[in-house]
């Protein structure tokens, strides 16, 4: 697809800033964030941490190494970049990439306009929100918004509780955090941050599972969205590009030309923006 000389500009630069994210220093300080703080706590009181010694003591000397570096802003430059483009009102703005190489600055807020009662997304992507729900009713579908935007501590509310019950389940706590980060996005690498994405159910079947994928509603959003700007973010048999499971609630806006080619060449975000 031919792009006009201002978004290959925008590409570009937008592709260079993304080298210059630290993805190590990034994911290190986001374990001792939530593996350090309460988590561990909750492991000390639940009598785990005999279990636990060896891994609790090798992850509180990645803390003592790492806590400086995180200190020292080395990854805030890469975090910033994603925040001005977002804030940004030139053509771009939506085809940010947010995920575990690309993070999102936690002090990011979105100029929110209210979805439905409770909520929120970006106010931009409003117009064309309201159009696809209203066609979704027109049609006979019976949805509802389950999660839209979500600020860092919120993600971090989901992202622990996910991580404790899998310790329940008899997970050691790496365990746990590599099996949470397969459906939970890790703090500060969130698409719901942005207020550019939000999880939409059938109110016929509400659990967020595979079988989501199985309802009228979710199957009229995956051949529909693309027509109001959105795209299904984390499709089936992709995970190992986008680091997600297959996710078939989960809807993120990227405008209506990156949704159309995205949909019509079955491709993720991160492959589009690869290939412009």
């Amino acid at each position: 697809m031919r792009i006009d000389n201002n978004k290959a500009r925008f590409l570009k630069k937008y592709e260079e800033r993304l080298k210059k994210v630290l993805i190590v220093g990034f994911i290190s300080g986001i374990i001792i964030c939530f593996l350090l703080g309460s988590l561990i706590n909750r492991i000390r009181i639940g009598g785990l941490e005999k279990k636990y010694k060896e891994q609790i003591t090798t992850l509180e000397d990645k803390n003592e190494q790492l806590s400086g570096e995180l200190k020292s802003g080395s990854t805030q430059k890469g975090e910033n970049q994603n925040s001005e483009i977002l804030s940004s009102k030139e053509e771009g703005w939506a085809l940010v990439l947010i995920n575990e190489s690309s993070p999102l600055d936690t002090e990011y807020r979105p100029e929110l306009a209210e979805a439905v009662e409770g909520k929120f997304v970006d106010a931009r992507i409003m117009p064309e929100l309201s159009e696809m729900l209203e066609d979704a009713v027109g049609d006979g579908m019976q949805m509802y918004i389950c999660s839209a935007y979500r600020d860092y501590e919120s993600q971090w509310e989901v992202f622990n509780t996910t991580m404790v019950d899998w310790i329940n389940q008899g997970k050691s706590p790496l365990e746990a955090y590599e099996e949470t980060k397969k459906s939970v996005a890790v703090p500060g690498t969130s698409e719901h941050a942005s207020g550019l994405a939000l999880d939409i159910v059938s109110t016929k079947y509400g659990e967020l599972d595979d079988k989501q994928a199985e309802t009228e509603e979710a199957r009229w959003l995956a051949e529909n969205c693309w027509k109001y700007g959105f795209i299904l973010r984390y499709p089936p048999e992709k995970s190992a590009i986008t680091g997600i499971v297959f996710e078939p609630w989960h809807y993120r806006y990227v405008g209506k030309e990156a949704a159309k080619e995205i949909k019509e060449k079955d491709l993720t975000l991160e492959e589009y923006l690869s290939r412009q």
